[in-house]
């Protein structure tokens, strides 16, 4: 595929697999090889997947994928043509996750269900530091997954992140984060290293490799009182910083957002600072 360096591992990873499961579709349909291939043959497929009742998301993601995936076999002469080209898919636009309410983050982070406990002392203090840093800082999964030991200044009290793109930003990390991550790093990572680890990963899993994002949603399966997506916890982090008064601008900094209209549909959330706003400034309210 063509210009694949720009992205994250795991939109490398997914669109991979869309290529795969369309070349799956392709061959049960009759086709022999991309040369097969037209635009009404692409537009057959998202069809396909829409009868299927497949998420908005999953459909516009397959599509970028293949997109990608022609393009780069036009250039390579493979193809006369791009049959992808102009192919149009459903945005990725989907409904974001509930955000957590304060009481439940609390309860996620200070007050675990008894099941978060049966586990070796190591990994409580793994599961404590992670969601301290992913709540307390809004990253995503893969950058969460994707740190490393120096790229967090507990003295500063910064952590810098590669976000989507490759492009790098500084977050704040809270109080609560830095506790965290100092009795992880002195009292768990070395119990949970091993002489196969991956040396500077600042998250390790049971078998000593680096966290990832599998290994995220069965520590949010274990901790959370009700079943909680990851993202769920950066869109939390979003939305409360909202509803306490923080400027769409800065929230926009902190999530790493190329554009404001990204960060915007958080607003729509925020119902609680949409009637503090009201209540304080509306002269009949």
């Amino acid at each position: 595929m063509t210009s694949l360096a720009d992205l994250a591992a795991e939109t490398v990873r997914a669109y991979q697999q869309a290529v795969y499961s369309f070349i799956t579709w392709a061959e049960r349909a009759g086709l022999s090889g991309p040369e097969d291939v037209d635009r009404l043959v692409l537009r057959r497929y998202l069809a396909y997947l829409a009868t299927r009742r497949y998420a908005r998301r999953t459909v516009a993601l397959r599509a970028a994928a293949l997109r990608r995936y022609f393009s780069w076999a036009h250039e390579q002469g493979v193809l006369a043509g791009d049959p992808s080209a102009r192919l149009s898919a459903p945005s990725g636009e989907g409904r974001l996750p509930r955000p957590l309410s304060r009481a439940e983050v609390s309860a996620l982070l200070d007050h675990p269900p008894p099941r978060a406990t049966e586990v070796p002392d190591a990994v409580r203090l793994r599961d404590d530091a992670v969601l301290e840093l992913f709540y307390g800082s809004g990253l995503r999964v893969s950058e969460l997954c994707a740190l490393n030991p120096a790229d967090v200044d507990l003295t500063a009290g910064w952590a810098t992140v590669w976000g989507k793109g490759s492009k790098q930003r500084r977050v704040p990390v809270s109080e609560n984060a830095l506790h965290a991550l100092r009795k992880w790093l002195d009292q768990g990572r070395p119990t949970m290293l091993k002489p196969s680890s991956p040396e500077p990963a600042l998250f390790l899993n049971l078998p000593g490799r680096r966290l990832g994002s599998r290994d995220v949603r069965r520590l949010l399966d274990r901790r959370a009182a009700s079943p909680t997506y990851p993202h769920a916890l950066r869109h939390s982090f979003a939305t409360h910083l909202l509803d306490g008064g923080a400027d769409l601008r800065v929230v926009q900094e902190l999530l790493g957002h190329t554009s404001l209209r990204t960060t915007q549909v958080y607003t729509h959330v925020s119902k609680e600072r949409l009637l503090a706003v009201y209540s304080h400034s509306h002269p009949r309210a």
